[in-house]
């Protein structure tokens, strides 16, 4: 008989606890016995973590679905809570795992391994959660009438999670990217005491001005499936426009206006699309639904993150406008904060390493949760000594390197003038000159080299570092450019369109493009190691849209007068680059970015989601240079 010693009898230990674990066979099988169990558990007794689903409570009696997951044996942890519209219960399922770290999101692993207890919490009418779902719900008051919104359901979250989570220290931070952001920064008004901290990135704040459906009065077309998906049932992502495969930009051009486009579809039916087609200006609808000035009404008690990607596609407008809001009063108090990295929408929480062609210098992403974001949450929820977390991290792309500063922006805006023969340069043209081409909306200018695939995350993703020579040249797009630069150029903010312009027609768009001329140098071959070479690329540094029919008032459009000189003034997204040595800077102008943005007819009708095709006209575009009429984009220049 082998006989038992300590180290066999450890080795036995794994083998005992998953028999005592494993129901018993419930009688003998025949060959008619039901092919069938009611479930099957996939969570093993060794696996790392617990993992609970709980029904909490609100105010009003509405449960709402909640997840908690925690490595097993922490004790004394900070809870880290993520309010979300996108199923909770799949945010906790990445993969089928018994570890921690593979059933949450990657972001979570440095957390969870720290002891961390991750929550995710459906909102209000979504998937497993009671209640009715209002798209980024308004804040108690006047469009909102209920007393109830997503302030009031994250404090009675917090209030809950901290007396039933026995392994809780008591101290919650909210961290989430795009309605998620939106939902950290609601977290934040009227704070439950417990609430240390929040991580709000890439927050949706004012989806007219600049994040999501409109930019500056020009509506994102692409707005409509995500309108749709998010309605139908409880969220259900499945629910599209079955329109088949093939080329956005054909399927937007023959649908005609975007408006045509949601009948046809019968997307109007949709509530929020309804909101929105009644409301293509900057109505109250929008501007008190607008977070940062909820912020700027309210004041900040949370130590407070704020994070964007200097290329975010979707949501590039609200952190930084949420910083504006109230950097005069707790800018370098320890409260407010700024990060800007190079990455896409939500790209912080996911791999840095690069964009589209862009190459960075190592996971600029993990770096910036390592070296700032997770120091940050761990003093005010753990404990651990100060940092000292810079008021503004942001990442110096053009140089590869993280600047630190004490406000924002650093940059001193300095214009940069559009110039006769399709010069630029820092030195205002005493000549006073314009530049003319023709905008046909049945030509628009596309955002994308054709076919467009909008769904194509390989396209979304990185379209705004997209090689602009796709459409330098094309008779409608206006380019001007300096001669090599001797010095670098380095900006740190959100450069500042100052274009004059005149139309021909009673409206009009105007697009306006910063962008980074690459020299044509040649760089090793691939069988080297190197990467394709960008010798000429074109890249763009920020790009923005205006509708000219709300230049003097975003919520009282006007026709414009044909022939009239206006000047258009609007940002550009915020950024810290550098122009390096040897490279040039381009302006582009235009008068179309297609299918992104719905098509402006260039006639004045009251609401384009009506417009008539009759309406859709040709126009001279005039872009006025030099002498009172001076167009230019103002940098944000720091000294070398």
């Amino acid at each position: 008989m082998t006989k038992l010693t300590p180290r066999l009898a450890a080795s036995l230990l794994p083998l005992l606890a998953l028999a005592a674990a494993s129901p018993p066979a419930v009688g003998p099988v025949t060959p008619m016995t039901p092919d069938v169990v009611a479930s099957y558990d996939k969570v093993m007794p060794w696996a790392d973590f617990v993992r609970r689903e709980v029904m909490v409570p609100m105010r009003d009696g509405t449960k709402l679905y909640t997840v908690i997951v925690f490595k097993k044996g922490a004790a004394n942890a900070p809870i880290l809570l993520s309010r979300t519209p996108y199923d909770a219960h799949e945010s906790t399922h990445r993969n089928d795992s018994q570890r921690a770290i593979d059933i949450l999101p990657a972001v979570d692993a440095d957390f969870v391994t720290d002891g961390y207890i991750r929550v995710y919490q459906d909102i209000r009418g979504m998937h497993r959660s009671q209640g009715t779902w209002v798209l980024t719900r308004p804040i108690a008051g006047p469009l909102n009438k209920t007393g109830i919104d997503e302030s009031t359901d994250a404090y009675d979250t917090i209030d809950w999670l901290v007396k039933h989570v026995p392994e809780s220290n008591g101290r919650v931070g909210t961290i989430g990217s795009s309605y998620l952001g939106f939902t950290t920064l609601m977290t934040e008004i009227n704070p439950h005491p417990a609430l240390k901290a929040a991580v709000p990135e890439s927050p949706m704040v004012d989806t007219w001005k600049g994040d999501d459906d409109f930019h500056n009065g020009a509506f994102r077309i692409p707005s409509f499936d995500y309108f749709l998906s998010m309605s139908t049932g409880k969220g259900d992502a499945s629910a599209a426009i079955a329109r088949g495969q093939g080329d956005d930009y054909t399927a937007y051009l023959e649908a005609g206006s975007a408006g045509d486009f949601a009948r046809r579809w019968r997307v109007d039916q949709v509530p929020f699309v309804r909101k929105v087609m009644d409301n293509p200006a900057y109505t109250d609808f929008w501007q008190l639904q607008a977070v940062d000035r909820w912020f700027a009404a309210r004041g900040l008690t949370v130590p407070t993150m704020l994070e964007v990607g200097q290329w975010d596609q979707e949501d590039s407008y609200g952190a930084p406008a949420v910083y504006r809001a109230l950097k005069d009063k707790y800018e370098g108090t320890g409260l407010l904060h700024l990060a800007i990295g190079p990455w896409r929408h939500s790209g912080a929480n996911h791999y840095g390493y690069e964009l589209g062609d862009l190459t960075f210098a190592g996971d600029t992403a993990a770096e910036w949760r390592t070296r700032y974001m997770k120091p940050f949450l761990d003093h005010y929820l753990k404990g651990t000594p100060d940092p000292h977390t810079p008021t503004v991290m942001t990442y110096a792309t053009g140089v590869n390197r993280w600047d630190e500063s004490s406000k924002w922006p650093v940059g001193t805006p300095t214009p940069f003038y559009l110039g006769a023969d399709h010069s630029a340069g820092f030195e205002r043209p005493a000549a006073s000159g314009s530049d003319d081409f023709l905008s046909d909306p049945a030509n628009p200018v596309p955002f994308l080299p054709r076919p467009i695939n909008m769904a194509d995350d390989e396209q979304w993703h990185s379209w705004l570092v997209r090689d602009q020579r796709f459409v330098d040249g094309r008779p409608d797009v206006i380019s001007y450019t300096s001669g090599p630069l001797t010095a670098p150029v380095h900006i740190m903010g959100p450069p500042e369109v100052d274009l004059f312009a005149a139309t021909s027609g009673s409206d009009s768009d105007w697009v306006v493009k910063l962008i980074d001329v690459y020299p044509n140098d040649i760089p090793e071959g691939r069988s080297q190691g190197a990467k394709p070479s960008m010798a000429g690329y074109e890249l763009p540094i920020g790009i923005d849209i205006f509708r000219g029919r709300y230049v003097h008032d975003l919520a009282h459009p006007a026709a414009l007068q044909p022939g009239k000189v206006e000047e258009y003034r609007f940002g550009l997204p915020n950024v810290d680059h550098v122009f390096l040595p040897g490279h040039r800077i381009m302006i582009q102008v235009q008068s179309s970015l297609f299918p992104l943005y719905d098509r402006n007819p260039q006639t004045f009708v009251p609401n384009i989601f009506y417009a008539k095709a009759g309406d859709y006209r040709p126009a001279r575009q005039s872009v006025y240079r030099g002498g009172p009429t001076a167009s230019a984009v103002l940098l944000p220049v720091v000294p070398n």
